[in-house]
């Protein structure tokens, strides 16, 4: 007996680029302490106001069946929270409520995409972005970016690979590069997107952590709110990763659509988590930016350290808990250097090649462990790059 080729084959070929994590994480078991600097993990937790209204809820009755679109209240909430940001005009009924972005991302794409579909996205990628699109049996094309470009996407380089595609994914604040797309960037995307006919899916978990520049949505621009489906999440603005709790933007046809496939497969997000993301929204921008103060402290304190050496390039840190390190000094890979880094030092940091071959070269390295040791991890990984340089 056999299992689905949808299954079978939703990591493509060769490794999945996480072996230095896993491996870490073994060494960790085995009783060797290691620096994670790997998983986009906030280093504090839930905020104890939102575990108890969380706990208030549920103590109250709303832990049967929630609606499957989200709750009235939520539902009004992020639309709210979108329009104002925004200047879009966003209701309830252009909003789909799911557990976490990751389920947002799978509905989108299975919404959206017929088996064999070709659908687009951008290297360096957020790990799982290939593989959600072949679990939406859709055929997944990746379109380089480049590091010169500070991993900015060029329109024209989509545009060739364009032709016969249905859908575009994009993410920024960028996981893993910490790239902001810029106006003219998103200009160019958006010009793709109506010449050849492609949905646009953004990512925009990390539109709250912006350190340079603007976050822009491409709902926003001339054209594209017709096209485009946002995807939004509690997890990074409001450390809120274990809650499950996200969700999509679209046209109101294309939420009637994601209400069916949700009807039929996770059935909805718990009423208790849904409460507690509203009296977590309602906190407003104050408290968002008491959640992304640690990694603009950190990207700070990451600036300083590397401008003390001329080994390990810094990729502009604009957004998101990432930096993106240039190792190519080293002449190793990004994958041999983290490897050497977790042998050497015990310092774990994610291969650059985990996330497309465009970031061949580099490592990310996440903002979530605290100031002191983060700095002196920093500085070790610098060193240590200096008595490999070639």
């Amino acid at each position: 007996m056999e299992l689905s080729q949808r299954i079978s084959t939703i990591l493509g070929t060769g490794s999945d680029g996480w072996d230095v994590f896993y491996r870490a994480r073994q060494m960790i078991k085995d009783g060797t302490p290691v620096t994670e600097l790997t998983i986009g993990e906030h280093d504090i937790r839930t905020a104890a106001p939102i575990l108890r209204d969380m706990h208030a809820s549920a103590l109250g009755g709303h832990t049967g069946y929630a609606m499957v679109p989200g709750t009235t209240a939520l539902r009004e909430t992020i639309a709210a929270r979108v329009q104002e940001r925004t200047g879009v005009p966003t209701t309830a009924a252009n909003v789909m409520v799911t557990p976490g972005g990751q389920s947002a991302l799978f509905a989108a794409h299975t919404c959206l995409c017929d088996p064999g579909d070709v659908a687009l996205y951008l290297d360096p990628f957020y790990a799982t972005y290939p593989g959600t699109i072949r679990g939406a049996s859709a055929i997944p094309r990746a379109i380089q970016t480049r590091a010169e470009d500070a991993f900015q996407p060029r329109a024209a380089d989509i545009a060739a690979q364009a032709k016969g595609a249905k859908t575009l994914l994009i993410n920024s604040p960028n996981n893993p590069t910490g790239t902001v797309y810029s106006r003219s960037t998103l200009d160019g995307i958006a010009k793709v997107c109506l010449d050849h006919d492609l949905w646009l899916i953004s990512d925009e978990v990390y539109d709250t952590q912006i350190w340079e520049g603007t976050h822009i949505s491409p709902r926003a621009l001339p054209g594209m709110a017709e096209r485009t489906l946002v995807v939004g999440s509690m997890s990074k603005s409001h450390a809120m990763t274990g809650s499950r709790c996200g969700w999509i933007v679209a046209p109101e046809h294309v939420i009637e659509a994601t209400i069916n496939l949700s009807t039929h497969t996770t059935y909805g997000v718990p009423g208790f988590i849904q409460d507690a993301a509203v009296f977590a929204m309602d906190q407003g921008p104050a408290f968002e930016e008491e959640i992304a103060a640690p990694f603009r402290r950190r990207r700070a304190l990451a600036k300083q350290v590397l401008a003390e050496q001329n080994t390990v390039g810094l990729v502009p840190a604009q957004g998101a808990m990432y930096l993106m390190l240039d190792v190519r000094a080293t002449g190793l890979s990004g994958e041999g250097f983290a490897n050497a880094l977790l042998d050497a030092h015990h310092i774990a940091v994610m291969p650059g090649e985990s996330f497309g071959a465009a970031a061949a070269g580099h490592v990310r390295v996440a903002m979530t462990i605290e100031d002191t040791q983060f700095s002196d991890a920093l500085r070790t990984l610098c060193a240590f790059a200096q008595s490999l340089e070639t």
